[in-house]
């Protein structure tokens, strides 16, 4: 099988399933006992949590680990938005991932009030509609770095700029970022996951400003600082640790892909296009041909891409990044993403070019 859906999920490294075998196999205590086994345990997250801060270039009391990046998102959002005393509106965009989305359902039904801006048709929530939906009670900006869709960039660090000048919370989801393209500018929160960079699934991490007084939202629990409980996934966190510091992102070489496919794609299909776009994301339209079966055809020829966002697939709606652009319900159906990852060859897209044309 030719693989092309790395922005849902790519194969552990070798490195990071080594760490995991061995941690498993040797250090199996719980992190959290007094005796031995559980302090070397412990030795090993508190390890991994240093090079999670590091790869953020923040402080690792503000460093948590949880589950997935979904549970990061819910528990970033919910735990800011309770710990705000601005009032109850919060921002967000009409593309963000389900998670996100979740978690604002959920606030809403708290009596919050949620403004969902749209994408602009280069992809891109502009600065300037972001100034214009602040209002005095807003107590919170929630974006994703990147968008999983379609690779749009959004311009977080004049959102962090703006967020802070006016002191409102900002927490980044940078699932699809992360070890890819840096924040240079401090935020409140970010999500991060495992499995996007080579880590195993079942692991991710937030970070929470360790100066902010948040809300446990389950009290009681004493894991994590109490923001997170049950007991830590030593083998998840160190193969996690791992993963990061043998990460590569080759840019460059991520941009000739995408070139490649885009100077000889038939022209009954369309890369959608954004003004900052991470190049190893495509997110394509082939005119008149539902996305859901370009993706059962390219399957048969034995090559793996996706519909969109993993999460969506028993979504009816069609992708909300496109939606959000302005495109109509039937150019959604019609979307499919191809994602390439670090062993993605010329070949390959070669061969997917050449399943494409017999569509």
């Amino acid at each position: 099988m030719i693989y092309l859906d790395y922005a849902a999920t790519s194969p552990m490294t070798p490195k990071a399933l080594t760490a995991y075998c061995e941690v498993a196999k040797q250090y199996y205590g719980n992190s959290a006992s007094l005796h031995d086994l559980g302090g070397q345990a412990n030795y090993f997250v508190e390890q991994a949590r240093a090079v999670v801060a590091r790869s953020l270039g923040v402080n690792s009391d503000g460093v948590i680990f949880t589950g997935s990046g979904t549970e990061g998102n819910l528990i970033s959002i919910l735990s800011l938005a309770l710990a705000s005393n601005k009032g109850k509106h919060i921002i967000s965009s009409q593309a963000e991932h389900t998670s996100v989305h979740a978690a604002l359902n959920t606030l809403e039904k708290m009596g919050f009030v949620v403004t969902k801006l749209p994408l602009q048709q280069d992809g891109c929530i502009h600065v300037e509609q972001l100034r214009e939906a602040i209002q005095e009670d807003t107590a919170l900006i929630t974006i994703q770095h990147v968008n999983s869709e379609i690779g749009s960039i959004q311009p977080i660090e004049e959102m962090a700029e703006i967020a802070k000048q006016l002191n409102v919370f900002l927490h980044v989801d940078c699932v699809q970022s992360y070890c890819k393209l840096p924040l240079k500018q401090q935020v409140d929160a970010i999500t991060v996951s495992a499995h996007k960079i080579g880590g195993p699934k079942g692991c991710g991490a937030i970070y929470i400003n360790p100066k902010l007084c948040v809300p446990a939202l389950a009290p009681g629990v004493t894991h994590e600082h109490g923001l997170r409980g049950g007991t830590l996934d030593t083998p998840a966190i160190v193969a996690f640790a791992t993963a990061i510091e043998d990460y590569q992102y080759e840019r460059k070489y991520y941009e000739a892909l995408r070139q490649s496919f885009k100077e000889n794609l038939q022209e009954t299909c369309q890369i959608i296009e954004s003004k900052e776009q991470l190049p190893n994301i495509c997110g394509v339209l082939m005119k008149r041909v539902e996305g859901q079966y370009v993706l059962l055809k390219l399957n048969e020829a034995g090559i793996c891409i996706s519909t969109g966002s993993a999460c969506d697939i028993h979504s009816e709606s069609g992708t909300k990044a496109i939606l959000s652009m302005g495109y109509s319900m039937e150019a959604a159906r019609q979307f499919f993403r191809v994602s390439f990852g670090p062993a993605t060859t010329f070949e390959e897209i070669d061969r997917l070019q050449m399943a494409l044309s017999v569509i």
